[in-house]
């Protein structure tokens, strides 16, 4: 069964629209608890623009499940990570003007800088993933890096307006799975997932984690926090029990919207 890991960036993203001190995203790791998240993810970005370094040491202190860190692999970041010392870390990449994350890290161009981050953080006990477009190329590279753990970027498949788009990505993202399972990496998938999308990526054989935050902090806005994280966590265990009855595809045109 796939483990929901709900992203509270995003918590820090509207306390930050007015410089203020709430809503507080530690708080928020609380009712993500309590709503069945069974993991927490949180991105500290070189540019801080969402959350901050005291949100980050509050949050690892009250987390009771597993927090994963996501970072630019920089030097300032591996320091960061060596201190604090999260189960996970999550290598992303950052670019100053993007909204949020607009692709998966380039592991194949940097294999050399991130297999030095990889084993650095590894040394310090910390389980490193790498989150990356899902191809081949990448997933042999991650492998080759050293890395115990491939996040699929699922944002094409999220993105995807057509029902032939979505089945192209979704096909993409089945191979890409099958691909990382071959090389013996644990498998975790998130960007741009919803209600309406998540069950297809659940239903994904050895999926792992499932990372998600947007739409869970969207819809916290008007429901709840507990309430928003326990209607995901469903969402993807309903995914997961499709999955042993139908396809990824087969799910995808027989229950998704």
């Amino acid at each position: 069964m796939p483990k929901l890991c709900v992203n509270i960036d995003h918590v820090a993203t509207l306390r930050e629209a007015r410089r203020a001190n709430e809503p507080d995203p530690a708080a928020a790791v609380v009712l993500a608890q309590l709503g069945g998240a069974q993991g927490i993810t949180a991105h500290l970005r070189e540019d801080r623009r969402h959350v901050n370094d005291d949100d980050i040491r509050r949050i690892f202190e009250i987390v009771r499940t597993r927090f994963n860190l996501e970072m630019a692999p920089t030097d300032e970041m591996l320091g960061i990570a060596e201190n604090l010392r999260p189960p996970m870390a999550t290598f992303v990449p950052e670019k100053r003007t993007e909204v949020t994350t607009e692709g998966g890290l380039d592991v194949v161009a940097a294999l050399a800088r991130l297999t030095e981050a990889t084993r650095r953080l590894q040394a310090a006990g910390i389980a490193v993933s790498h989150f990356i477009d899902p191809t081949p190329a990448q997933i042999d590279a991650v492998r080759a890096a050293g890395a115990d753990i491939v996040e699929l970027h699922t944002g094409p498949y999220a993105n995807a307006t057509t029902p032939s788009a979505r089945t192209e990505q979704l096909t993409i993202l089945e191979n890409a799975a099958a691909h990382a399972k071959a090389a013996g990496l644990q498998l975790n998938a998130g960007h741009g997932l919803t209600l309406r999308n998540v069950l297809p990526v659940a239903a994904l054989p050895s999926m792992c984690e499932m990372h998600i935050g947007h739409s869970i902090i969207s819809a916290a806005v008007m429901v709840g926090m507990q309430r928003a994280v326990a209607d995901m966590a469903a969402a993807v265990a309903r995914g997961a029990e499709l999955g042993r009855h139908y396809s990824p595809g087969e799910i995808l045109h027989l229950f998704t919207p």
